[in-house]
C-alpha cells in the first residue's frame, strides 16, 4: 500500500452526464463478487469501496442529471482524481458535458488547486457507430489547453475495453498528485 505514501484510500469522483456510463464503469472496476447484475441510474451519488489494482479506492460515482450536477462541487477537495464519462454517440448533448467541464476547472476553493488534479476521460459507449473517437471528443473539449494532467481514452463500459488502461494512467498519475500534495 505504499503506493501514496500511506494506507488511506484514494478518493476519485466519476463525473459525466446522466447516461454516459458512469455507474456501468464503476461496477466493471469492482471485484466481482461486488459487482451489481442490473445497472440503475444513480440518483444523488452513490459511494463504492473496492482495492483495484493494489489500490484502495473510495469512488463517488454521482448522478449525471440536471438538479444533481451542483453537488459534484462538495466532492472535488476530497478527491485524488476526477474521472469523466462521456457518452460519445450523443452528440447533441457533448457541448452540455463540456459545460460542465468548464464549471468544473473553474472551481476554487481554498487550499485546493483543480488545476494539479489528474483528469481521466472515458470517451464511452465506442461499440456504437455514431460514437464521435477521442481525438474528436478532445477537440470539442478542447482537451489541448486543459493544465490538468489528463489522459483521453475510447472505451466500452459493457466489455470493459480501455478501462484498465485509464485506470492504470490515473493510479500513476495520482501517485504523482499526492507526492507534490505533500511536498
Amino acid at each position: 500500500m505504499g503506493l501514496f505514501g500511506s494506507k488511506s484510500k484514494q478518493k476519485v469522483i466519476f463525473v459525466g452526464l446522466d447516461n454516459s456510463g458512469k455507474s456501468t464503469v464503476v461496477n466493471y472496476l469492482k471485484p466481482k463478487k461486488k459487482k451489481n447484475v442490473d445497472i440503475v441510474p444513480t440518483i444523488g451519488f452513490q459511494c463504492e469501496q473496492f482495492l483495484y489494482h493494489g489500490v484502495r479506492f473510495d469512488v463517488f460515482d454521482m448522478s449525471g442529471q440536471g438538479n444533481y450536477r451542483n453537488m459534484w462541487e462538495y466532492y472535488y477537495p476530497d478527491v485524488m482524481g476526477i474521472v469523466f464519462v462521456i457518452d460519445s454517440a450523443d452528440k447533441l448533448r457533448l457541448c452540455v458535458a463540456k459545460n460542465e467541464l468548464d464549471t468544473l476547472l473553474s472551481f476554487e476553493k481554498e487550499d485546493f488547486d483543480v488545476g494539479n488534479l489528474p483528469i481521466l476521460f472515458f470517451a464511452n459507449k465506442m461499440d456504437l457507430t455514431d460514437a464521435q473517437n477521442a481525438a474528436e471528443i478532445g477537440q470539442i473539449f478542447e482537451l489541448h489547453d486543459l493544465r490538468n494532467p489528463h489522459q483521453i481514452m475510447e472505451t466500452n463500459a459493457l466489455t470493459g475495453k480501455g478501462i484498465d488502461k485509464g485506470m492504470d494512467w490515473l493510479i500513476g498519475q495520482m501517485r504523482i498528485y499526492c507526492k507534490s500534495k505533500n511536498s
